[in-house]
């Protein structure tokens, strides 16, 4: 829309003093430049108040005597307001007189308090403004007096409701900014709950009667009726929310709350568009106002602590301080929702602020609680996927998210489960079948042949690729025909083992190894430690019994699901146990997470573990056992050699030992309880290894049960009594024997027998070729280590010197043997080409 030529002079008057005055131009400015357009309705108005250009410098006087009120009605705001007041009168362009109109609408701009501080009346002159709008427009004047009122709401209709009147005031307030205050469209900024429940689009709600009627209690009070729902993410506070409007619609609730709307506000509406100072605190005010006028509405606002700060400036109001007084005098009816760590941080820094709102804590629901949520969102989502849940699948999410997931919360993370679970359902059964997608692509290149046909004039061959393609589309139109009736009497359907795919996806832990049962894997669980760490029987059988008394539920299900320190001289197996007992537990060796206890000999390494201090460097990069072990929850982990650590490490051993958590340098608590937590160490060992005299046939076992002593002595001297006290079982492991080695190089050799399997090369070791690998790698002091290297310079080198000169190829066969002196290879030539 065009600006009349004074209209223009206005607003290059208003630059003009704002530029001499170091400012952005305001209503003042405006106001002066209304006064210096010569010949001009706005000009004529002011003067017969008794105002001209001249009196500026005693504005300027006046200015201090101002009130401190919000400069939220700028200049930009004023002209743009006149250019709809223009429009909606059906003016081709912006008058002078409808920037005066528009700037004496709000009554809290600079430009209103100074008129009043010079005695004039904003409302009469805005009163008389509107009549020289109405002559303008060729109207008569007299439809704008306050008995004809009501006869221009069609001049001014969604701009001004009700002509201003001789009395500028109504019950305190001014009837121009209830009329504005009414039209402000609250659906831009945010969603009506109690609509959606009317309309059957919420979900319902189970489960959460008593924080319901809790809040319904608060709602009620005479004073303080603000209740904000405090709980950890996902736990359902907005649900809680949920239920009270759909109360409400069930008329399920007090006398006091029938009819009342609760309305979700969405803050990123709110503060979108807000560009210059002071436009959010306007909408926000607005808004505030508009809900107060109402008187039936509850306001809503979902993490709350995202809007209590925004706004705030220096010399600025946030939304807090715009809020109190609300609360205060009961014009505002509130529910906030927020989680425990940011009403800490927003709330109880703010007393005035936290007075005004009434706890209701909202906590996690049991496994129990939370099959029958799933139960009653069972239908919406099997109507969503057009896929049926089974009551297999509903436990199963409920019981396998709160054991392996333990980052979240229940019920947010079966929900999430059941639903990922559902989508992926629905997308296999639906997937092109292979079949159909082959066909494709050979007719694809078929037509990109016959294309080269025919470019080429190889007519012969063009009708051979032609009936080529007319057969292959036939068969992908028969496939399509069996793959559209299969999928008309297709059920999908989701059960125990989807969601332990999707759990496998999430966690990482192999789907076969959730769906076997549990009890079946324990009872296997000694067996198959003892087919893998040789010689050491019974540290596999207490390792084993442990753990079966703690998946018995026989102790605390908040600590891990055992502890062992496992003692013994170097090689004997006590770290190649715990890779055992990761493989048979978790289904995978990978999941052992291995601390090594030498990289933390000095104080100020320990703090690595759980992360640097905030202010040092790696503090944003997490703790090196936190953050392993959150993002592998269900694992092994292995303190290894322990002794080298520094003292300190054991303080953190202690929480992890008693409690089963352990709280990192930003404040998350990583659960310890689905981990083994396993420490090794060679104290004792030296003492271990003195001669013993024994007496008696029962030489050995005596010598067995003196080592043990020594060990367990020797840690207890070194170990406080409350980190001892705290473990499950001390394991000590007995040093190896001849007969223990030869099993041992039994499974070195078959490892290398796979290894050059994989290469087409096959492999026979002797029985005499084991002996004398034995025989050269056997020392009783440093376990099986030893043998690794004999077989690495035996038996690793020669071969791999034979198969770089060419002495063995591919499809041969390679007998390894000994001559009583040194090992033998005898290769036998393969006869296939």
């Amino acid at each position: 829309m065009n600006y009349s030529k004074n209209s223009q002079q206005v607003i290059a008057y208003a630059s003009e003093l704002a530029t001499r005055t170091g400012g952005l131009v305001c209503t003042e400015h405006l106001l002066y430049g209304l006064m210096c357009v010569e010949d001009s309705t706005a000009k004529r108005l002011l003067n017969s108040c008794g105002l001209y250009a001249e009196d500026f410098v005693k504005i300027f006087e006046f200015r201090s005597l101002i009130p401190n009120v919000q400069m939220s009605n700028n200049a930009n705001l004023a002209i743009a307001d006149a250019q709809d007041v223009a429009k909606r009168l059906g003016m081709d362009v912006v008058g002078t007189e409808h920037i005066l109109y528009a700037m004496l609408d709000e009554t809290s701009s600079v430009a209103c308090s100074i008129l009043q501080n010079l005695g004039i009346n904003p409302e009469k002159l805005q009163r008389a403004t509107y009549n020289a709008i109405i002559e303008n427009s060729g109207r008569k004047p007299s439809m704008c007096t306050s008995g004809n009122a009501d006869k221009v709401n069609d001049i001014l209709e969604g701009y001004v409701t009700k002509a201003p009147s001789d009395n500028p005031y109504q019950n305190g307030q001014n009837r121009f900014e209830n009329a504005q205050n009414a039209n402000f469209d609250l659906s831009k900024f945010g969603t009506d709950l109690t609509k959606k429940a009317r309309d059957g689009k919420l979900d319902p709600v189970i489960g959460r009667g008593k924080e319901t009627e809790r809040l319904i209690q608060v709602l009620c009070r005479r004073t303080k009726n603000n209740p904000v729902l405090i709980g950890e993410p996902g736990v359902g506070k907005s649900a809680v929310v949920d239920g009270l409007a759909q109360a409400i619609v069930d008329g399920k609730v007090p006398d006091v709350l029938r009819g009342k709307t609760v309305f979700s506000l969405d803050v990123t509406s709110l503060v979108a568009g807000t560009r210059y100072r002071g436009d959010f605190e306007e909408r926000l005010k607005d808004m505030l106002m508009s809900i107060k006028q109402n008187g039936n509405i509850i306001l809503f606002i979902d993490e709350i602590h995202t809007i209590l700060k925004a706004g705030s400036s220096e010399g600025g109001l946030d939304v807090a301080n715009i809020l109190k007084p609300m609360l205060a005098r009961g014009e505002l009816q509130t529910i906030g929702a927020t989680t425990l760590d940011e009403f800490r941080k927003q709330f109880e820094q703010d007393p005035a602020l936290e007075r005004r709102f009434q706890q209701v804590l909202v906590e996690e629901p049991s496994v129990n609680d939370t099959i029958e949520i799933l139960q009653g969102l069972k239908p919406k989502y099997e109507k969503h996927h057009g896929v049926e849940i089974t009551d297999e699948a509903i436990s199963s999410a409920a019981i396998l998210s709160d054991r392996y997931i333990t980052d979240r919360f229940l019920p947010d993370k079966a929900i999430d489960l059941v639903d990922e679970a559902a989508s992926r359902k629905k997308i296999l059964g639906y997937t092109t079948p292979q079949a159909i997608r082959d066909l494709d692509a050979k007719i694809k290149q078929t037509s990109l042949d016959l294309s080269e046909a025919l470019r080429k004039k190889d007519y012969k061959k063009c009708d051979a690729l032609q009936t080529s393609i007319n057969a292959l589309s036939e068969a992908k139109e028969r496939e399509e025909v069996v793959w559209r009736d299969k999928q008309s009497k297709m059920e999908l359907s989701i059960g125990e083992e989807e969601i332990a795919e999707v759990v496998g996806n999430w966690t990482g832990i192999p789907v076969s190894k959730i769906t076997q049962g549990e009890s079946e894997k324990l009872i296997h669980l000694e067996d198959v430690l003892k087919a893998r760490v040789i010689g050491q029987d019974e540290a596999c059988s207490a390792v084993a019994r442990a753990v079966k008394r703690a998946r018995a539920g026989l102790k605390d299900p908040k600590r891990p699901i055992g502890s062992f320190i496992f003692l013994g001289p170097t090689g004997v197996g006590k770290t190649e146990l715990a890779k055992a007992l990761a493989a048979a537990m978790f289904g995978d060796e990978d999941l052992l997470i291995r601390i090594d206890m030498s990289e933390y000999m000095q104080k100020e390494n320990v703090s690595r573990l759980i992360g640097s201090a905030p202010g040092l460097v790696g503090f944003e990069e997490g703790g090196q056992l936190t953050e392993k072990v959150r993002r592998k929850p269900y694992s092994v982990v292995l303190f290894d050699e322990v002794e080298k650590g520094h003292p300190d490490i054991f303080n953190i051993l202690l929480q992890i030992l008693e409690d089963g958590r352990l709280t990192d340098s930003h404040g998350r608590v990583v659960s310890f309880k689905n981990t083994v937590v396993i420490m090794t160490s060679n104290i004792g060992a030296r003492e271990a290894a003195a001669p013993v005299r024994t007496l008696g046939f029962n030489g050995g076992e005596g010598e067995k049960a003196s080592a043990r002593e020594k060990h367990v002595e020797a840690l207890k001297k070194f170990m406080k009594p409350e980190i001892v006290n705290r473990i499950d079982e001390i394991v000590v492991f007995d040093k190896l024997e001849k007969d223990s080695l030869v099993k041992i190089v039994d499974i070195m050799f078959d490892a290398l027998v796979k290894r050059l399997d994989e290469r087409d090369i096959k492999v026979e070791v002797t029985k005499e070729a084991k002996d004398f690998v034995v025989a050269s790698g056997y020392d009783i002091e440093y376990g099986a280590r030893p043998l690794r290297r004999t077989i690495n310079r035996l038996v690793e080198d020669k071969l791999s010197e034979k198969i770089i000169n060419g002495e063995i190829l591919p499809m041969d066969k390679v007998t390894i043997g000994c001559d009583g002196k040194e090992l033998t290879f005898e290769i036998k030539r393969s006869t296939q080409i």
